[in-house]
């Protein structure tokens, strides 16, 4: 396994970490028997969030024992100073430690850092946590080109996590700067979402950029680990093969899809949004028509039952145009 220093956190780390989103839909065994396959694997990273239900607690069970094997991140959307010490107490509670080493504030569009760095913000309490050990490291995470900017304007930022993958290379020129300004850059969405299948493509492209610090992928099966190992520890150039199949991915998926964030989420009439979008993908591109037109048959609420409402459009952090995908997935699908 190779290993990276963290920007001018000085931590070192794996290159290729784990992503904490999967964990909610395994059990607190498993993911005790996840994380020793990691430290055996040499994976030291691991970032979570406090959005992802279970993700912290069962963490804190399977760490238990081996946590100084771990560099552990984590996240919160709080941005006040009252709302962010609370959640802070609340990490340290659930991942059964006495600090943590990277806690970044959670997907910050570019007009709340005002309130985040006021007084009485969110950054007040990251500061003095960081003062009394809790924390000992403070990082960002983005959706949007302008908040990944002015982060790296911020002399406290340390790190900055952004979406990064084979058809979301907008941020690369940012990436770059980040690197000649020694802030550790994490990257998210390797996989987009999901909506990339080739887990070692996606990786593979990645880890081309040497200017990616580390890559979280989402892992809930040792299969996947080991496909992802394989892939992250694969250092040749990359092939022209590769290349015209990271061009067949682009083509394929556009620029406007679904990376399954779910924060768009809860629809106010109950559709799944991102788990419509899905079955539109197996129905227009990986050639399981059939079997998507019959779980979407089952779907309790369809594209067509969409009010046209908005809601979910102002909560996407890619400012998808939902309503009118939706009107698609409802014409794919013979509505």
């Amino acid at each position: 396994m190779e290993y990276r220093i963290l920007g001018k956190t000085g931590l070192k780390i794996s290159r290729m970490g784990f992503g904490g989103i999967p964990i909610q839909r395994i059990d607190a065994e498993g993911t005790k028997t996840l994380v020793r396959q990691l430290r055996d694997a040499g994976v030291n990273f691991i970032d979570t969030a406090r959005a992802y239900t279970v993700s912290e607690e069962y963490l804190g069970y399977a760490l238990e024992g081996i946590r100084q094997d771990f560099v552990l991140a984590t996240k919160t959307m709080s941005r006040t100073k009252e709302a962010m010490a609370a959640d802070i107490d609340k990490s340290l509670r659930n991942l059964r430690t006495s600090y943590i080493d990277l806690y970044q504030i959670h997907n910050i569009p570019p007009e709340q850092f005002p309130q985040v760095m006021a007084p009485g913000g969110a950054l007040e309490a990251l500061q003095e946590a960081k003062a009394a050990g809790k924390v000992r490291h403070i990082g960002v995470t983005a959706h949007s080109l302008d908040t990944f900017r002015l982060a790296l304007e911020q002399d406290w930022v340390e790190t900055i996590m952004f979406p990064y993958n084979i058809v979301e290379t907008q941020a690369e020129s940012l990436i770059a700067q980040a690197a000649r300004k020694n802030v550790g850059f994490i990257c998210m969405k390797p996989l987009a979402g999901g909506a990339i299948e080739d887990a070692t493509s996606a990786l593979r492209f990645v880890c081309a950029n040497p200017d990616v610090t580390v890559v979280i992928p989402g892992m809930a099966e040792p299969e996947e680990l080991t496909q992802n190992l394989a892939a992250v520890g694969n250092t040749a150039p990359l092939s022209d093969e590769e290349k015209a199949a990271f061009q067949k991915v682009r083509s394929q998926l556009g620029t406007q899809f679904c990376r399954r964030c779910n924060y768009c989420q809860p629809c106010s009439v109950g559709i799944n949004i991102s788990g419509l979008f899905l079955l539109d993908g197996y129905l227009r591109r990986y050639g399981l028509a059939d079997w998507a037109k019959t779980r979407y048959a089952s779907q309790e609420k369809k594209a067509s039952d969409c009010i046209g409402c908005g809601a979910c459009e102002q909560r996407c952090p890619y400012q998808l145009p939902i309503r009118k995908m939706l009107r698609k997935v409802a014409e794919d699908f013979g509505e």
